[in-house]
């Protein structure tokens, strides 16, 4: 066989399963949000979910940090398969229940509806951890809420501008002075 033929038919090989893999696995992304895997639809939803609730004020926001990519990172690469699945299930809940009280998608709703929905979910995710058992799941909400915090405090914008910030730290003071309103340190 000839080098040109085997060439031939590996790229005809591997472009026919990667053309049919799309099909098979049904890993399209379409605008739908609260499949089974991530598209960038999802990324969109966790975004606006994210800055709703930090949003930008004297700070950037969650959505500058890109608080809804790195939900999508850390719940593919840390979550288990069932803590993944319920925060899969949990966007469609999201999203269900913004239609229901609003008659809209999260994305089409106004900040302040976004806002009273996320309030009484965070209520709702307060009260089912008050009386769950040790082997129940944690509440898809709660999922979302601790990546957003945990994502934009780690992220660069998050610990260069809404915490203080020093980019050579010096030695430990234990005794550093702190005034009532200062914000917290990054380092």
């Amino acid at each position: 066989m000839e080098r040109r033929e085997l060439l031939k038919m590996i790229a005809a090989l591997t472009g026919g399963v990667f053309i049919g893999g799309e099909l098979l696995t049904s890993c399209k992304s379409g605008p739908m949000v609260g499949g089974a895997t991530f598209g960038e639809a999802d990324t969109a939803f966790l975004d606006e979910v994210a800055e709703t609730i930090l949003p930008a004020t004297k700070t950037p926001g969650a959505k500058a940090a890109k608080v809804g990519q790195f939900m999508v990172v850390m719940v593919n690469d840390t979550y288990e398969d069932k803590d993944q699945k319920i925060f899969h299930a949990g966007i469609g809940k999201l999203e269900e229940a913004c239609k229901k009280a609003n008659g809209k998608s999260f994305l089409e709703a106004t900040p302040e509806q976004r806002t009273t929905l996320l309030t009484a979910l965070d209520k709702e995710a307060k009260d089912y951890q008050k009386s769950k058992k040790p082997e129940d799941p944690a509440h898809y909400f709660t999922m979302m809420k601790q990546l957003t915090l945990f994502g934009y405090f780690t992220s660069k914008e998050g610990a260069t501008q809404a915490l203080r910030y020093i980019a050579v730290p010096g030695k430990y003071d234990g005794s550093y002075p702190y005034k009532k309103g200062d914000r917290a340190w990054a380092t």
